[in-house]
């Protein structure tokens, strides 16, 4: 945020103005719709993020965030296309490889998820959303032991990233250790992620 804008709405305005003068200006549309993102402001975005887009057909950041907004929406085949687009756009751009493999694993897709996850993680190692993604790729497709170590990279990385507690939980349990599972999926809800109650009640 503008440094001399106190709060979201006067950062609005500030690009508001600022376009008027300047209306082809992808960075500061850009600006704008993650300022309408903060605001919670869907169409405004969206509009803005195409507006950027327009003016400059290659910003990577646009697609992923227009990718961001249809998956908010329940649209997992739009998130994947903005997030194709963006890959295209900046090939070397590790996060919408990383978007992708988390769509093809809501499609029930882990193969095509561990493909695009392996690409995201060449290019960002250390990449923890993609490291767990991958752990819950794995263990989607029954790959418990190539599980563990993205899982453990990831909780080193990020010791309070809920989802890879989560998937670490669901990896003790297909080994048959209750105990090591109930303290995981404890230290998942403690970051405030929200374990599935099946998966609480399997530890009980």
């Amino acid at each position: 945020m503008s440094t001399d804008a106190r709060n979201v709405d006067e950062y609005i305005a500030q690009l508001q103005m600022q376009l008027a003068g300047n209306p082809k200006c992808a960075s500061h549309h850009y600006n704008l719709g993650v300022a309408y993102l903060a605001k919670r402001m869907w169409q405004e975005a969206e509009e803005s993020f195409r507006e950027a887009l327009d003016n400059s057909p290659r910003m990577a950041e646009a697609y992923v965030q227009l990718g961001g907004i249809c998956l908010q929406r329940g649209d997992i085949d739009g998130c994947l296309n903005y997030n194709r687009s963006a890959s295209g756009a900046r090939p070397q751009f590790a996060v919408p490889f990383a978007n992708m493999g988390f769509c093809y694993l809501q499609k029930g897709d882990p193969d095509r998820a561990v493909v695009n996850l392996k690409k995201a993680l060449n290019r960002d190692p250390d990449y923890v959303q993609a490291l767990a993604t991958m752990g819950s790729a794995y263990i989607m497709a029954g790959q418990f032991d190539d599980a563990k170590p993205h899982l453990d990279r990831a909780l080193e990385l990020a010791p309070e990233f809920g989802p890879a507690w989560n998937n670490m939980g669901l990896y003790w349990l297909e080994k048959g250790d209750k105990a090591e599972a109930a303290r995981c999926l404890a230290k998942a809800r403690e970051t405030g992620y929200e374990v599935p109650p099946a998966l609480l009640e399997q530890v009980s």
